[in-house]
C-alpha cells in the first residue's frame, strides 16, 4: 500500500515541487484519451471524400503533408516495417481513390517504398501489427482494383488468409459483431462483406465501430453512408486533419497513468486527492468476475487491462474482486483476449505484478506458470518483446518492476542489459533514444535499488538530465496498434514518475 507524507525540496532543474505540480496538471488532463494522429486511421477518412464529407479533404491534406522521406506513410522513428506497409496502402489507395493529378508523383514514390519495406517484414522484432494477417488480403484486392500494385506474394497472402479464416471460425455464429474484438479491425472484411458482419449489432453507443476511426470510416463508406452517429463520432475525433488509432481509451489512460505514479512512494496528499475521480471512474466501470476493457463502454475486457487496473485500486486502498483476474488463466499462461492468435508477454507481466499486489506468494501455481511461460519467452540478451511494443524496453522494466523484491534472479539478467545498453549521453532507446524508453529504463533501475539492489548512481543520474531535456512531445510512436501510436499522457506519467523515482534514491524524506 502507498503511504503518504509531505515531502522537503531542494536545489535542482526538477525539483520535487515541479514534478508534483505537473503531476497534478496531468491527472486534470485526463479524459476520453490523448493520441496522436496515425497515417493509417487518416487515410482511412480521406476515403470519406466519396460522399463529399468535409473532413475527407483535410485528411487528404494531412496525408500530403505527411508523406516521409523515403515515399511512405507511418512512423518516422522508428522504423517498423508493418507499420509503414499498413499505412502506406491504405494511403495510396485513398489519394488514388481521388484521382488528382497532383498526387500522382507522390503516389509513385509510395509504391517504391511499399514494395521495399514489405520485403522486409521478417525484421520486427514484435512482429505484425494488430490484424496485418486479417487486414492486408482486403488492402491489397483494393491496391490491384486501383492498378496500383502487383503485389502477387502468394505465399504471404494464402497464409494470411487461412489464419483470416480461423479468427473468423472461432468468432460467435462466425460473424463479426461489438461483442468480439474483431469489430475493431471490420475494414478487414472488404467492400463485400456484410456476409461475415452483424451490421444490425456491430456500431457502438458513441458511434464508432469497436472505437476505431478507420473500422468506423469503413463502415460509413460501405454500408451506412448517411449513418449520423458515425459520422459525429469521426467529426469529434479528428484534429487538425488526421485521425487517431483508438478513440476512446478512457480506462486505460486513466489506468496507466495512475499506475506509474503509484510506483512513487510516498505520495504527497495533494496527489492522492487529484487521483480520486480517477479511481472512482474505474472501480465503478469494474465488472465483477470479468475486470475491464480499454474504454469504458468496450464490451470486450482483457486482462491487461484488468491486471493494471486490480494492481492500481490496490495500490490505492480500494478493493476489488480477484474472480475477475484469475479468470484468463489458461492452461500455461494468461490469455489477454479471447481469440488471440498468441499470448501477450506485457500482460503476463502485468497479471504477475497484479497477483504480488493480491498477496500471492512466489511459489503459488499461478504465479509459477507465469514465471515459466516469460521464461520460454525471454531473449538470449536478457529482455523481453511483446506484441503491442515495438520496444523491448517497455516490457522488459515492467518485468524487473513486478519481479523487484519478489524474485531478484529471475530478472537479474535484464537489469544487466538495461544498466549495459545505455547510451553515453544517458538516454535509451532501442532504436535511437527516446523519452519513453529512457523513462521506463530509470522506473526499472530506480525500483530494483529500491528493493536493496546495487545500480550505479550515475547511472540514474545521467538518465534524469538527459531526461529532464527531452521530456517533452512529441514522443516517437513505440505501441503497436493496426499501426505504431503514442498514447501521450501514458508516456508523459511515465516520465514523471522516473523523474520522481531517481529523486526518492537520490534525497532524504521526511515523514
Amino acid at each position: 500500500m502507498l503511504n503518504f507524507t509531505r515531502t522537503i525540496s531542494y536545489p535542482d532543474y526538477r525539483t520535487q515541487h515541479n514534478l508534483v505540480k505537473e503531476m497534478h496538471t496531468l491527472l486534470n488532463q485526463i479524459g476520453p484519451g490523448k493520441m496522436m494522429n496515425t497515417a493509417y486511421d487518416t487515410a482511412w477518412v480521406a476515403r470519406l471524400h466519396k460522399l463529399n464529407e468535409p473532413i475527407a479533404e483535410d485528411a487528404l491534406n494531412w496525408l500530403r503533408n505527411h508523406q516521409l522521406a523515403d515515399g511512405s506513410w507511418g512512423a518516422n522513428q522508428p522504423l517498423y516495417h508493418h507499420d509503414r506497409v499498413v499505412c502506406t496502402l491504405a494511403a495510396l489507395i485513398a489519394l488514388a481513390e481521388r484521382g488528382l493529378e497532383q498526387d500522382a508523383a507522390r503516389i509513385k514514390r509510395g509504391v517504391k517504398a511499399l514494395e521495399h519495406h514489405q520485403a522486409r517484414l521478417h525484421l520486427d522484432i514484435s512482429g505484425e501489427t494488430i490484424a496485418f494477417e486479417m487486414i492486408m488480403p482486403a488492402l491489397i484486392a483494393e491496391a490491384k482494383a486501383l492498378n496500383l500494385v502487383p503485389l502477387d506474394r502468394t505465399g504471404m497472402l494464402d497464409e494470411m488468409n487461412r489464419i483470416r479464416e480461423m479468427k473468423l471460425a472461432k468468432s460467435p455464429g462466425k460473424m463479426i459483431s461489438r461483442l468480439t474484438t474483431l469489430a475493431f479491425s471490420s475494414e478487414m472484411a472488404g467492400p463485400d462483406g456484410s456476409h461475415i458482419l452483424d451490421l444490425e449489432n456491430l456500431q457502438e453507443p458513441d458511434g464508432s465501430i469497436g472505437y476505431s476511426p478507420s473500422a468506423t470510416a469503413y463502415f460509413l463508406l460501405n454500408f451506412a453512408p448517411n449513418n449520423r452517429a458515425a459520422l459525429d463520432y469521426l467529426r469529434a475525433t479528428c484534429r487538425n486533419g488526421g485521425a487517431p488509432n483508438v478513440s476512446p481509451f478512457d480506462v486505460f489512460e486513466p489506468a496507466w497513468t495512475l499506475w506509474n505514479f503509484g510506483l512513487s512512494n510516498p505520495i504527497d496528499q495533494v496527489t492522492l486527492q487529484a487521483s480520486q475521480p480517477h479511481l472512482d471512474f474505474l472501480e465503478h466501470h469494474w465488472l465483477d468476475g470479468k475486470g475491464i476493457g480499454f474504454a469504458s463502454g468496450y464490451v470486450s475486457k482483457d486482462s491487461d487491462g484488468t491486471s493494471v487496473v486490480y494492481d492500481v485500486l490496490s495500490r490505492f486502498d480500494r478493493t476489488t474482486d480477484l474472480d475477475a483476474l484469475l479468470s484468463y488463466e489458461e492452461e500455461r499462461y494468461f490469455r489477454c483476449f479471447a481469440l488471440e492468435a498468441n499470448p501477450s508477454v506485457s500482460a503476463n507481466v502485468h497479471v504477475l505484478g497484479a497477483l504480488r499486489q493480491a498477496g500471492f506468494g512466489v511459489q503459488y501455481s499461478s504465479v509459477q506458470k507465469i514465471f515459466n511461460f516469460l521464461a520460454d519467452k525471454q531473449t538470449e540478451h536478457g529482455y523481453w518483446v511483446d506484441k503491442w511494443q515495438a520496444t523491448p524496453y517497455y516490457t522488459t522494466s515492467h518485468l524487473i518492476i513486478a519481479s523487484a523484491g519478489y524474485n531478484n534472479s529471475f530478472v537479474k539478467k535484464a537489469v544487466e542489459w538495461i544498466i549495459s545498453t545505455q547510451n553515453e549521453d544517458g538516454s535509451w532507446g532501442f532504436f535511437g533514444p527516446t523519452a519513453e524508453e529512457t523513462a521506463y529504463s530509470l522506473q526499472a533501475l530506480a525500483m530494483w535499488k529500491r528493493h536493496g539492489q546495487v545500480v550505479p548512481q550515475n547511472t540514474l543520474r545521467q538518465g534524469r538530465q538527459w531526461l529532464v531535456q527531452h521530456m517533452e512531445p512529441p514522443y516517437p510512436p513505440l505501441w503497436i496498434g493496426k499501426c505504431l501510436y503514442s498514447p501521450i499522457l501514458v508516456i508523459k506519467s511515465a516520465i514523471l514518475s522516473a523523474l520522481r523515482l531517481v529523486e526518492q534514491n537520490d534525497f532524504e524524506f521526511r515523514v
